[in-house]
């Protein structure tokens, strides 16, 4: 009987269990811990200069074409080649001058002819003004030989004014140096014949270069002359430029402004470099973190915020610029805001951390 009474009362355990309303007693569970021990920063407001980035070539700042004014002449000796430093009037080309002075030559004698003409027209117009009204010449004869002497002044003058030409002729026949600058580029060979405009060399004037930044629409906004640039080139060298003038139009391709910054005198710089570049535009008042506070992920930067006592939650911040160890955050934070200094990489959104140290 006592067998029996013990399966009864199981067997009624077992049935009330199954009926609604019947609740299990849980299993107790333990409190969260803490995922990591974390410093926490707090950011700092600091004056940074506030800066543009911007990238173009390096290009001269004018170029001047050397050209030949007359043709049909050979080169008969070169000056220069690309590289050479040369001076305002230095002689670039000799052309052969022989024709040049043979022509010359002949209109010196035209002119002497002319000169010679004319006295002679002189005298019998001195003689026709001498004797007229006085019936020895008639009126024709006088204004013939009146006419006569102006027809030789006028030959004259066409004589002296080819005989000018043939000098200029001459002259051109030495090519010279348009400006100050170093010669970028020769087409010129020895034995050539020139024609009338053909390039026989480029020159840089004043051996000047500058930096052509491409700006966007807000950054056109944002620069005006007199600003300062530092350009990072290619070899590793630093250089240091000033914006001269912003073009006023935009390029309908590519919808970026020029902006043409003056560069020193610089052995390093030689145009068709590429540079990159910083534009200050001022000081700014922003808040700034250390860079290990900083976390990127799908091209996005971020970082862990402690929220409450134990707790992390994972904001998106967006990073203006970089000083050493430390970025600006030009919106979004303030000096209560406590973000997680190092071992942010190891938390996800929510976790519980344990609070280790708080820096200033």
């Amino acid at each position: 009987m006592k067998v029996l009474r013990n399966y009864i009362i199981i067997l009624l355990a077992w049935i009330v269990s199954g009926l609604p309303g019947f609740v299990r007693a849980a299993p107790p569970t333990k409190e969260d811990k803490a995922v990591l021990s974390v410093t926490v920063v707090h950011p700092l407001l600091e004056q940074w200069p506030q800066t543009v980035l911007a990238s173009g070539g390096i290009h001269p700042w004018q170029e001047a074409v050397v050209a030949s004014q007359i043709g049909g002449l050979a080169i008969a000796s070169l000056s220069a080649d690309v590289g050479s430093e040369v001076k305002q009037g230095d002689e670039l080309i000799q052309l052969a001058d022989a024709t040049v002075k043979a022509a010359m030559a002949l209109q010196r004698a035209n002119v002497a002819r002319a000169r010679a003409g004319l006295a002679l027209a002189k005298a019998n117009g001195d003689r026709a003004r001498s004797v007229k009204g006085s019936g020895a010449l008639s009126d024709q004869q006088v204004t013939q030989y009146l006419l006569g002497e102006k027809t030789a002044q006028a030959d004259l003058e066409a004589a002296q004014a080819t005989l000018e030409l043939e000098e200029v002729r001459l002259r051109q026949t030495r090519i010279l140096a348009a400006d100050d600058g170093v010669i970028s580029s020769r087409s010129a060979s020895l034995g050539a014949v020139v024609q009338v405009g053909s390039e026989l060399f480029r020159l840089i004037r004043q051996s000047r270069l500058e930096w052509r930044a491409e700006l966007t629409s807000a950054q056109w906004l944002q620069v005006k002359p007199g600003q300062q640039a530092r350009l990072n080139l290619s070899n590793g060298k630093t250089i240091q430029a000033t914006l001269r003038q912003i073009a006023p139009t935009q390029d309908p391709n590519t919808r970026k402004s020029m902006a043409y910054f003056d560069l020193p005198k610089d052995p390093w710089l030689q145009a068709g470099m590429f540079a990159q570049g910083e534009i200050h535009l001022g000081n700014e008042k922003v808040f700034t973190l250390p860079q290990s506070a900083i976390l990127f992920s799908d091209g996005f930067s971020y970082i862990f915020e402690l929220s409450g006592k134990d707790r992390v939650v994972r904001r998106k911040v967006t990073v203006s610029q970089r000083q050493a160890d430390r970025v600006a955050i030009p919106s979004g934070l303030d000096e209560t805001t406590s973000a997680v200094s190092t071992g942010g990489a190891f938390l996800k959104d929510g976790d519980r951390v344990l609070l280790t140290e708080v820096k200033p």
